[in-house]
């Protein structure tokens, strides 16, 4: 079952758009023309083929694309504990 809904009403009542997408896609539109589908994930991974482990959920795939320049250590490394 093809549910739609507006943008302001779905942003009025997320969880009624929630539980109409375990029935089937949920249509959201803007200014009346539809702009986005809300699916359940069971739904997304049957529909692409794929099903989606921890692994890849936490994995940064842009890794290679981050500059990192940590500073450059001074003084001391350690301090000796003060039992005093």
């Amino acid at each position: 079952m093809i549910t739609t809904l507006s943008s302001r009403a779905f942003n009025q009542d997320v969880g009624h758009a929630k539980k109409a997408a375990m029935n089937g896609p949920v249509f959201i539109t803007d200014r009346g023309r539809p702009a986005h589908v809300l699916l359940t994930i069971s739904e997304y991974q049957r529909i692409t083929g794929k099903s989606t482990s921890i692994v890849e959920l936490l994995a940064m795939p842009s890794v290679t694309e981050i500059e990192f320049e940590p500073p450059r250590l001074r003084g001391k490394l350690y301090q000796p504990a003060d039992l005093s």
